[in-house]
């Protein structure tokens, strides 16, 4: 389970701890770990405080693309030897920056990844030439996205290049709406909406059921 921007804080705990209780080993990891024992973040006035927003901005720069890959093969490798879990594949899934690592990843890692899920993931498509959606030939996973209605970072128009992508290539997916706004899914943000939090719990449950079992 990818976080979104903020990082890791109890909200995820419980959100880890909720997905746990479908039957499924689950790790949340720091994905700031290079910079220490960072300073939690507020997400009701991190927005609005220009010296907090700049740290959290320099913060989300830090989670590059092939940083975030070696990571992640890091974390396959000590999910499989831990004797709870079976299988080499895994489900991956993220909100906010979350969301767009769990669609890089599965087109990264593509031999790890058999089911992923982005929630209110923004830069899922993108003119840069290391765009999630660029990867769509190279994925095995199943692909769910579920994004926010109100939500410049993915749009009908990034929604429909992103489709696009991966129906050309074979890609089984879902792109859905939710009629709620970037961070709906996380309790903590000030847009959370609890409908819309409720129905993603059961996107994602029916996607990683229909793969990982």
């Amino acid at each position: 389970m990818f976080p979104d921007a903020g990082g890791v804080r109890e909200t995820f705990d419980q959100m880890a701890a909720k997905l746990a209780g479908f039957g499924y080993a689950v790790l949340l990891p720091d994905v700031y770990y290079r910079e220490g024992d960072w300073a939690p973040f507020d997400m009701v006035t991190v927005f609005g405080d220009a010296k907090e927003r700049a740290r959290i901005m320099f913060m989300i720069g830090t989670v590059t693309p092939d940083r975030i890959t070696r990571d992640a093969a890091a974390f396959f490798d000590y999910l499989a030897s831990r004797p709870e879990v079976t299988g080499q594949r895994f489900g991956v899934c993220g909100y906010c920056m979350g969301g767009r690592i769990s669609v890089l990843v599965a087109g990264r890692l593509p031999d790890r990844v058999a089911a992923a899920a982005s929630f209110h993931g923004g830069g899922l498509v993108t003119d840069r030439p290391d765009s999630p959606h660029l990867l769509a030939d190279r994925m095995s996973a199943t692909v769910y996205v579920g994004g926010a209605e109100n939500d410049a970072s993915f749009t009908p128009e990034h929604a429909e290049r992103l489709d696009k992508a991966l129906t050309a290539a074979g890609v089984r997916h879902t792109i859905e709406w939710y009629p709620a706004a970037h961070g709906f899914a996380v309790p903590d943000n000030p847009p959370y909406d609890a409908a819309a939090d409720e129905r993603h719990w059961t996107a994602m449950v029916d996607t990683f059921g229909a793969v990982l079992g």
